[in-house]
């Protein structure tokens, strides 16, 4: 069974900052659940982890952002909603996630009520640093993911552009899954046009299954566009291995019992590409790969943030976002976990 995920499905991103963009989420939430077919039931559910997520922000930090999108996984329909701030944190985690318990003198319902009406819970929180929440919905009730990994990314535009040059896919297989990341050449629509080609060489009938060999096909199906700096990572799960090929600068990295860096070469994808050099690294189950543009800052360290490895992708992925955005490019971030073990998650899923 082959399936694909990628960012051609895009996310919606909603700030929030005043009582009125509460609405404003919920009704972006709304119209997705209803352009994947959510029931009434399923949609209401939507719609309260929506309201709840907003109105905590606004509540305990003044200010943050939600995003909202098709769910990043190959298990079935579902949307996923991340709920980032910078606020103060949660100094007890445990106790904000008994009903009852606020810190800002209202009912206590809102934390519990997100856990409980979600199919997925996460969270990340530091004293201080603000708080990261992730919840996933089924439209129905979820099928076995026979993908082999788990998914988190976040892509934004520079500002004042619609379209973001960024991309990403993840293509899985029985044997494995090809991991893709794109930095379109600038930005804005033209960017996004070499992305969305990059991305195109993995959804065809039978994409090249080896990294070095995706990079060349990817070369040109780019020739008539920008161009981009490219990396593509096979994990073959029999092998427990990763193999890398990366051209130009997106940064890459392998987290299990340490940090390694993946080294790319230099050049363009699509204009001048010199070489490609694939080399491989160990890629047990636990261990995690991320991806990221030159929108997001090398200066990151997961050993900053206690737990963090251990959690979500997607909580993994917001964090990296939040706290290392450039904001003068395209941003993207794209973290994958290989299957096989219990992922030691903050609070889990919903009971």
């Amino acid at each position: 069974m082959e399936t694909m995920i990628s960012s051609l499905t895009p996310q919606l991103v909603c700030s929030i900052e005043h009582a009125s963009d509460v609405a404003a989420a919920r009704r972006e939430g709304q119209r997705l659940a209803d352009s994947l077919g959510f029931d009434d039931i399923r949609a209401g559910k939507l719609a309260l982890i929506v309201t709840e997520a907003a109105t905590n922000i606004l509540k305990h930090a003044d200010r943050g952002v939600i995003h909202i999108g098709p769910s990043q996984s190959s298990a079935g329909v579902g949307i996923d909603v991340l709920a980032l701030d910078e606020g103060p944190g949660i100094a007890d985690l445990a106790a904000s996630l008994v009903d009852g318990v606020s810190t800002a003198g209202t009912a206590g319902t809102g934390l519990g009520a997100m856990r409980r009406q979600a199919d997925e819970f996460d969270v990340y929180s530091q004293p201080g640093k603000g708080s990261v929440f992730f919840m996933r919905l089924w439209s129905t009730a979820p099928a076995p993911d026979a993908c082999g990994v788990d998914v988190g990314a976040l892509m934004t535009p520079l500002a004042g552009e619609d379209e973001c040059g960024d991309g990403w896919a993840v293509r899985c297989d029985d044997g494995g899954a090809m991991v893709l990341a794109s930095d379109g050449l600038g930005h804005g629509p033209n960017a996004a046009r070499a992305s969305a080609a990059a991305i195109g060489v993995f959804d065809k009938p039978a994409p090249p299954l080896n990294a070095a060999d995706a990079v060349h096909a990817t070369h040109e199906a780019l020739r008539g566009t920008r161009g981009a700096a490219l990396a593509v990572a096979r994990l073959d799960f029999a092998a427990s291995e990763l193999h890398y090929a990366g051209i130009g600068n997106i940064a890459g990295y392998v987290y299990h019992d340490t940090r390694r860096a993946l080294v790319s070469h230099n050049g363009i994808v699509g204009h001048n590409m010199r070489k490609v050099q694939g080399f491989t690294v160990p890629f047990p189950p636990g261990a995690i790969c991320i991806l990221h543009s030159d929108g997001i800052s090398t200066q990151w360290d997961l050993d900053k943030y206690p737990g963090l490895q251990g959690h979500s992708p997607a909580l993994i992925a917001a964090v990296l976002m939040r706290d290392f955005i450039r904001r003068r490019d395209d941003a993207m971030v794209l973290v994958v976990r290989r299957l096989g073990h219990a992922a030691a998650h903050g609070v889990g899923a919903a009971g």
